[in-house]
């Protein structure tokens, strides 16, 4: 089996596993506390907090050690905003940040905050000018991650921490995907990640609030970790997490130049073995081990099964795999295609040939799951009389994209060059699907309209 999922989790790395091991018989004590086995603990957790320090670029006594990635996030924001409540309560986060720093703009927000979304182009990149202009006298924290979880796409975090220590304005990055290859750059002021994204041991996050940050941690009061993160800390999971990146850090180069030829190697051969795809995501500035694509006509859930039968394990950003059937974020803020959507992030390590294969095996899968949903394969037919009509609908109520992209597809040629279809859909993946589609296929996308359910998604044949 081939794992092509480490943007989620990466594989325990070898050090991790020795490093928990070894801390487990040294470890198990108070740190607190001043006879032997707490000193003992103490130390442990001081040599942890200097490596992660060490890597994150930062001073020890700046870095807390969090029960996960996501409450790191929830924590610096939240205490950011607190510390900061003088100024005002006006957040600014880029439309592709992850849920974490979402839900906390949504719950900021209900709480009587304000919150700006800066925009991303179709690579998913925010613009510095549209990031700048965000910024406001009553902006208490902005935040901006390193790189995105799904695409890849890095994001110019040095230039908009620029922009933000002019006016004033602190700067969260959340580094959960950039910090196992390098040093986030830039005068970026608190700092977020994540140990299971480097194959360190899942519940462990980093949260770094720089000195001078205002900061009020938020909850019950708590002794540890300087009271940003309250509890006992998992010592022999901190050990391990700190070791692991360490020991990833040293492989990076090496391994970063020989993930980017197995991923531009996908990006540049999945669109000539297989037809109708859209590659995501910047081409150059990009994580060495994500590339994400996405196939017309395919439904992503049915795609990620061939696969695994398979032998490979990938995810999917698409409006398929979710339990709200709605397409992901990431991808409806680049207004990029998200059916069929198939993400491979390659951990360190991964084979050559395990590659070669994936793209073996991968036409074949697509097709047999286009073939099961009728999906076209000829070309459109000619172009009707003058005296046919000229407009028609289709009734896509109740069912999910792919089939109204199919359903569309289909009858585009019933109608005379300047004639216009009408798709009824009540899918939230046909507002993105349908305009990709479009552009796919050198039709004009007209907009959409409100329906009696759902909207009436208009496209006008031009070819």
């Amino acid at each position: 089996m081939a794992y092509f999922d480490a943007a989620s989790a990466a594989p325990l790395h070898p050090v991790a596993r020795q490093a928990l091991q070894a801390s487990l018989d040294e470890g198990w004590a108070d740190p607190a506390r001043l006879y032997r086995e707490g000193r003992r603990a103490r130390l442990l957790l001081d040599a942890a907090r200097e490596a992660a320090a060490e890597a994150v670029g930062c001073r020890p006594d700046e870095l807390t050690f969090t029960s996960s990635g996501t409450r790191a996030v929830h924590s610096g924001i939240e205490g950011a905003l607190a510390g900061r409540r003088r100024v005002g309560r006006h957040l600014i986060v880029s439309a592709v940040e992850h849920s974490s720093v979402l839900h906390s703009a949504e719950v900021h927000e209900a709480a009587g905050g304000s919150v700006t979304t800066v925009p991303v182009d179709r690579a998913g990149t925010v613009s510095l000018s549209s990031y700048a202009a965000a910024l406001r006298p009553d902006t208490a924290l902005a935040c901006l991650q390193s790189a995105n979880h799904e695409v890849g796409t890095e994001q110019p975090v040095r230039e908009v921490a620029e922009a933000c220590r002019a006016a004033g304005v602190p700067l969260l990055v959340d580094a959960a995907q950039s910090l196992p290859w390098r040093r986030v750059e830039g005068d970026w002021s608190l700092l977020t990640a994540s140990a299971h994204k480097w194959g360190g041991p899942s519940g462990v996050g980093l949260l770094v609030v720089r000195k001078g940050v205002r900061f009020a941690p938020q909850g019950p009061v708590d002794e540890r970790e300087s009271g940003r993160a309250a509890g006992f800390e998992n010592i022999p999971a901190v050990v391990a997490a700190a070791a692991s990146l360490r020991a990833v850090r040293a492989e990076a180069a090496t391994e970063a130049a020989r993930l980017r030829e197995l991923t531009e190697r996908i990006r540049v051969r999945v669109p000539e073995l297989v037809p109708d795809v859209e590659v995501a995501g910047d081409a150059v500035r990009r994580l060495p081990g994500i590339v994400t694509f996405s196939c017309l006509y395919v439904d992503g859930e049915t795609l990620l099964h061939e696969l695994d039968r398979a032998g490979f394990s990938v995810s999917s950003g698409s409006s398929c795999t979710s339990s709200t059937l709605t397409p992901s974020h990431v991808l409806k803020a680049m207004g990029v295609l998200s059916e069929g959507n198939v993400r491979v992030s390659l951990p360190p390590g991964t084979p050559s040939e395990d590659v070669d294969r994936f793209l073996s095996v991968l036409p074949d899968a697509v097709a047999d799951v286009r073939e099961k949903l009728g999906a076209p394969t000829a070309p459109a037919p000619p172009t009707p009389s003058p005296s046919d009509s000229d407009a028609l609908v289709v009734d896509s109520l109740g069912k999910r994209c792919p089939i109204p992209v199919i359903e569309l597809a289909k009858v585009i040629g019933e109608v005379p060059v300047g004639g216009t279809v009408r798709v009824l859909s009540d899918d939230e993946a046909a507002r993105l699907d349908i305009p990709a589609w479009c552009e796919m296929r050198g039709q004009e996308y007209v907009g959409e309209e409100p329906a009696d359910q759902g909207f009436a998604y208009v496209v006008r044949r031009v070819s």
